[in-house]
């Protein structure tokens, strides 16, 4: 196979542009611009694309920057391709000359166009040359042209005994059946053929003569279906000549007449000759036609005569046959009439007594069967019985009685709401037993007649009725408990049972449970009465699995059941709700914030409305909000009058801080144990007391923490908002709420006294030490220690992850502020340094001195992995400003006098650090000696 070769391959490598032949010949150009057309090289580069220049500084320092490489002291130019330069391949040179070597052969050189890049079409033979190689003939495989045909293994494949043999007669058929068609469509091509020269006037008789026979030499407007002469548009189309001024002479209008005859006679000769090609094209199918012509007539004969048989034999038929059987028919007829005529009396003779079964069925309070009678007879009257003389007065009477009926209905169920619903209540507003429902016969009596009238609107009678019941026993309970009070004012009631005076507490509350009792009674008595009802309905609807209540067929459409039962329970919701407002009335007028509710009372009245929810949820299925929302009212109040007490205490403490730390009390220690553990549940009282206690407060066993008593507070403070929570569920969400306030105030408020330095101001401190700024530091990590467990505990707790992101900047801005402050001494401690004996000097004494007070200040608070991060970023400043000071006094790493004073000095700081182990025991070797003088 022959080779192939890029052009990357024919690259010159002696001082030529990148990618030009080494044959052909570059002007050169000054290092300003090109000569004539052509671009200095240095205003753009080869390999970057959309990189342009102003000036050869800014295309040196590309070169320098992008396609240079620096391998010790040592430049390597790599301006080429491949980074690759032509005339310094892959040698290294001095800075100096490495700019002579760009400005001889990079800018000094005339850019040509650039070169294309590399393809299949840039090789220099292609693969089908390869393949096709005439020297060695036609190759059936690649590997057999460096190898041989025998390389590849030839077998013989047999036939497929699968595949029958085609051979010539197989198609003898169908050349047969197409032979026919085949020659025929020769002779009409022909044909075609010998009638194109005579529509091209090229042959002919019409030929003979000059003039045109192809119709397209006839005008478009003798070729239209109609032709208007009468219009003088068309009449000026086809006359064009006549239509010229009358100044002509008589001679000229007479030739142009004859010009315009020959014109028409030629186009009607040429229609002629195209008529007589078509009639001659067509001829075989007009003799065809004339030769059927015979055979069709000899078919209708035959089926005319077919005709007039058959009407003879219907004839035949219908005197034989179908007027005897007409006459039985209507005999049969007649007998039917005198049937339903007879029927008709029976019916008049039965609608005629209807009158009196109605006042029996209504004195026996059957009112469905009245209802039924009634519109039975009404349809008979109207569909069978219409226009009867005799009963031209009854569908008016039925009509007046239907009424009554409807009018008698609705004040019975309403005289029986009223009796039911206002009947003694059961003593101490015990529940009602099984039989709550009076007279259920005849209950079911009303409802059903009600139905079957299709009178819904009894429905929102009830409610009524039962709004107006639950509103008089509200009014009669808070007249017995005013009647009890021991005041002495004026007492004035409103339509709806509402005083307009205050209660205390205490009667509210008993206020409240004797009303859930009162009105729990009245809602089971309603419950049973819609139960009556909808079983009624089902039974009137004709369902599966009821009471059979009616003797008659199914009367309610299963649409108005549906919207029957959907008004019930409706009903029983907007009677609990109801009387959920009554009651909210009830505790919503006690303002808890002047009242001063005990967390007792609160339970008590949570307990009062939670098992009246329950209750009310159990008859209707829905919950009622109002007097859940008037709990939460409360709650609220409560809730915020316990953040404000704890709140205002907590700012109290810390105004009053000494940042001193102190001993815990044991009692302390059980309350972060069981906050660890998520155990509220015992009171605060029975674990604070005025034991003894330990120095630091352990968290885990094993975590020390030194603290402040404002942090000890705060952790009592949080112990009882989660105790509070767990004691009411219903206070959880304030108080997850509040405890974030809380929180952040702590945070803020510390900020200030500490970092802001309004301790000072405040509790009289004298200056903030870093003893103070250590113990906030611990304070703070307290809190972020007790965040995840209170989170767990109040399980909605908003604003978490802002809280932890605050406190985790205060501790970092705690580290900055005592890192700062020894930094900044260290640094004027240095500014003065001098690198001359004495060993070790005063000022790295004073800089061991501020590290060792330091350590002692915040050693016993902090834990040591901050102690290490605070050390580090000391360290870290330590050694940046002792390299500045080592340059200002030009000290080298040269092993002179200066330098053994700078490692001697180095080595008493870090014999201080290893005393204090103020840094991992990483970072305590000696390595500070070669690394400070690394800049």
């Amino acid at each position: 196979m022959a080779t192939t070769r890029t052009q990357g391959d024919a690259e010159p490598r002696t001082g030529t542009v990148p990618g030009q032949q080494g044959s052909r010949k570059l002007s050169t150009a000054s290092c300003t611009g090109g000569i004539g057309a052509t671009a200095a090289s240095w205003q753009s580069c080869y390999y970057c694309t959309r990189e342009h220049f102003k000036n050869i500084p800014e295309f040196v320092s590309h070169l320098r920057n992008r396609h240079c490489t620096r391998e010790g002291g040592s430049f390597v130019c790599r301006y080429g391709f491949n980074g690759v330069c032509a005339s310094l391949p892959l040698d290294g040179v001095s800075d100096r000359d490495y700019d002579a070597h760009v400005a001889k052969y990079h800018v000094n050189q005339l850019t040509r166009e650039m070169p294309p890049e590399w393809g299949v079409y840039s090789a220099a033979q292609n693969l089908p040359a390869v393949l096709n190689d005439p020297s060695r003939g036609k190759q059936s495989n690649l590997f057999t042209k460096k190898w041989g045909e025998q390389f590849v293994e030839r077998m013989h494949v047999p036939a497929s005994s699968r595949l029958p043999d085609i051979t010539h007669a197989d198609f003898a058929v169908y050349l047969g059946s197409i032979g026919k068609r085949y020659r025929w469509h020769e002779r009409r091509q022909q044909q075609l053929q010998r009638d194109i020269p005579l529509e091209n006037g090229t042959g002919g008789a019409a030929g003979s003569i000059g003039s045109p026979t192809h119709l397209s030499s006839v005008p478009d407007i003798f070729l239209k279906s109609q032709l208007q002469l009468h219009h003088a548009p068309t009449f000026k189309q086809v006359f064009p000549d006549l239509m010229q001024s009358s100044e002509s002479s008589p001679s000229t209008h007479q030739q142009t007449g004859r010009q315009l005859q020959e014109q028409l006679s030629q186009y009607l000769d040429v229609v002629e000759v195209k008529i007589a090609q078509q009639v001659s094209q067509k001829s075989a199918a007009f003799f065809h036609a004339m030769t059927t012509q015979h055979a069709i007539l000899a078919e209708m004969e035959q089926a005319a005569e077919q005709v007039r048989q058959l009407r003879s034999a219907l004839a035949q038929l219908h005197n034989s046959s179908v007027v005897d059987s007409f006459k039985v028919l209507r005999y049969a007829k007649r007998r039917q009439h005198y049937n339903l005529t007879l029927d008709k009396l029976r019916l008049m003779a039965t609608v005629h007594k209807t009158q009196p079964m109605l006042q029996l069925l209504l004195g026996t309070q059957d009112y469905v069967a009245a209802l039924d009678l009634i519109g039975t007879t009404q349809e008979i009257l109207s569909a069978e019985l219409l226009g009867v003389h005799c009963f031209k007065h009854l569908p008016m009477q039925l009509s007046e009685m239907e009424k009554l009926i409807d009018k008698m209905l609705t004040t019975e169920f309403e005289r029986y709401a009223a009796s039911d619903l206002n009947r003694p209540l059961t003593p101490e507003g015990l529940l009602e037993t099984e039989s709550v429902c009076a007279e259920e016969d005849k209950l079911v009596a009303i409802v059903m007649g009600l139905l079957r009238k299709q009178n819904f609107s009894f429905v929102q009678s009830y409610q009524q009725e039962a709004i107006a019941t639950i509103r008089a026993i509200i009014k009669q309970l808070l007249i017995e408990v005013l009647s009890r009070s021991d005041s002495d004012k004026e007492i004035s009631l409103t339509g709806a049972g509402e005083q307009a005076l205050e209660l205390t507490l205490p009667e509210w509350i008993a206020l409240l449970q004797r009303s859930s009792q009162a009105l729990t009674s009245i809602l089971e008595r309603i419950k049973a009465v819609v139960g009556i009802m909808q079983q009624t309905a089902d039974a009137a609807v004709g369902a599966q699995d009821t009471v059979n209540l009616i003797d008659s067929e199914a009367f309610l459409s299963a649409s108005h059941h549906e919207q029957l039962r959907s008004q019930l329970q409706l009903l029983l919701q907007n009677v609990c709700h109801y009387c959920h407002e009554r009651c909210a009335n009830i505790v919503s007028p006690q303002s808890l914030e002047r009242s001063s509710a005990s967390e007792q009372e609160l339970s008590q009245l949570s307990d009062i409305v939670e098992q009246f929810s329950e209750t009310t949820k159990s008859i209707c299925g829905v919950a009622s909000v109002p007097l859940q929302l008037a709990l939460k009212v409360q709650a609220s109040r409560y809730a915020q009058r316990f953040h404000s007490e704890h709140k205002h205490k907590l700012s109290l403490l810390l105004d009053q801080e000494r940042w001193r730390q102190v001993d815990i009390p044991h009692e302390f220690q059980r309350i972060i144990e069981r906050m660890s553990s998520g155990d509220y549940a015992k009171p605060e009282g029975s674990l604070i007391s005025n034991g003894g206690g330990n120095p630091v407060l352990l968290l885990e066993g094993k975590q020390p923490y030194a603290l402040v008593s404002a942090s000890l507070m705060l952790i009592q403070m949080l112990y009882e908002y989660g105790g509070s929570a767990h004691r009411l569920p219903f206070l959880a969400s304030y108080h997850s709420r509040n405890v974030v306030d809380l929180l952040r105030c702590f945070n803020s408020r510390s900020c200030q006294l500490i970092i802001g330095a309004g301790a000072m101001r405040v509790a009289g401190l004298k200056t903030i030490t870093s003893t103070n700024l250590a113990l906030v530091s611990r304070a703070l990590q307290l809190v972020l220690w007790l965040l995840p467990r209170i989170k767990e505990h109040f399980h909605s707790m908003s604003g978490y992850e802002a809280i932890e992101r605050d406190y985790q900047g205060h501790i970092k801005e705690i580290e900055s502020k005592i890192h700062g402050i020894v930094s900044e001494r260290v640094a004027a401690q240095l500014e003065a340094w001098e690198a001359r004996p004495p060993i070790p000097s005063q000022t790295f004494r004073h800089i061991s001195r501020h590290l060792v007070k330091l350590h002692e200040a915040i050693a016993g608070v902090l834990p040591e992995a901050q102690i290490h991060e605070i050390y580090g970023v000391m360290h870290r400043n330590f050694k940046d400003r002792l390299r500045e000071q080592l340059l200002k006094l030009n000290v080298n790493n040269n092993g002179g006098p200066q330098h053994g004073v700078v490692t001697s000095e180095l080595t008493f700081y870090m014999e201080t650090l290893r005393t204090l182990k103020a840094l991992p025991a990483t970072q305590l070797d000696n390595g500070i000696l070669e690394e400070i003088w690394l800049y």
